[in-house]
């Protein structure tokens, strides 16, 4: 199999253009010799006469003429991926794997991908949804290259495998059936509700922060009904089975439901971006960052 050269082949196309060894010399900034030398040795890479003369000057042979017609194609490729590795390396090119819990697909990352459809439209996001605490094992093992997730989740600034970077604090609020008497109160506490059947998970994480707000609040909530899913817990929420503490990312306006913002207390979640340390600077991964860290702080 022939051994390709493209430096030689591309003083050969050169020439073809200029027309002249001197003019193709120039052109490359070598010296006559140097481009005869080049052409001579790639004649005998192909095994085929590549100039033949012509007066005081050389032409190309019917060889090199189908030579070159094949390796336009060559150089046409190579200059796309040129072209390419240049918006890759200035992060307008390339492809990224994000892994969100739900709350934070429609909130963060819908977001920041409509914002780099306009802004770096060769970057292509895969979205991947995942519970929070999965994501680290996802991003871990190479399936994802961006994990967000809750602090709560989070491993220690100690683990060396990942670099961390905040994005928001997400205030929690307290979901009201709309005809509860507090729902239309001037000011509303956490200490307020400390009375109230209370909606929140069985276990996880979910359900540590509704204990851990409440407590700070100076009281232990009594939980009424257990369940992890936004759209269960508002709707019982609606019927008036109790009240929930609610991330504003997830709040999802319904008739019945009088969503509150507290005057004191004030819990709030905060959410983590995550990647593989070592690769949080590569140009398509940072384009991400930035545009979820703009998104946070709109």
């Amino acid at each position: 199999m022939v051994d390709w050269d493209i430096r030689k082949l591309q003083i050969l196309r050169t020439l073809r253009e200029e027309g002249t060894v001197t003019a193709t010399a120039e052109a490359l900034r070598m010296t006559p010799s140097a481009v005869s030398q080049q052409l001579t040795n790639l004649a005998r890479q192909l095994g085929v006469p590549l100039l033949e003369a012509h007066g005081r000057r050389v032409r190309l042979t019917a060889a090199a003429r189908l030579v070159l017609h094949h390796t336009e194609a060559v150089f046409e490729q190579l200059r796309r991926a040129e072209s390419e590795l240049t918006a890759y390396v200035q992060g307008e090119a390339g492809e990224v794997r994000v892994g969100a819990f739900s709350t934070a697909v429609p909130a963060l990352v819908v977001p920041a991908v409509r914002s780099l459809k306009a802004s770096a439209p060769g970057v292509t996001v895969r979205v991947r949804e995942a519970e929070a605490a999965q994501a680290y094992d996802l991003l871990a093992a190479g399936e994802v290259d961006v994990a967000l997730s809750l602090a709560a989740h989070a491993p220690t600034a100690r683990d060396a495998r990942f670099h961390l970077v905040p994005l928001l604090a997400d205030p929690l609020d307290v979901a009201l059936p709309r005809d509860h008497p507090l729902a239309s109160a001037p000011a509303l506490r956490l200490a307020d509700l400390a009375a109230e059947p209370w909606i929140f998970g069985g276990s996880g994480p979910w359900s540590d922060i509704t204990r851990a707000a409440c407590e700070a609040a100076g009281f232990s909530p009594a939980q009424g009904h257990a369940a992890s899913g936004w759209t269960a817990i508002l709707a019982m929420v609606e019927a008036g089975m109790g009240v929930a503490l609610v991330p504003r990312m997830a709040a999802v306006p319904r008739a019945g439901v009088a969503m509150r913002h507290l005057t004191e207390d004030r819990p709030v979640r905060h959410v983590l971006a995550a990647t593989r340390r070592g690769t949080t600077e590569a140009p398509a991964v940072s384009r991400v960052l930035q545009a979820l860290r703009e998104v946070s702080l709109a």
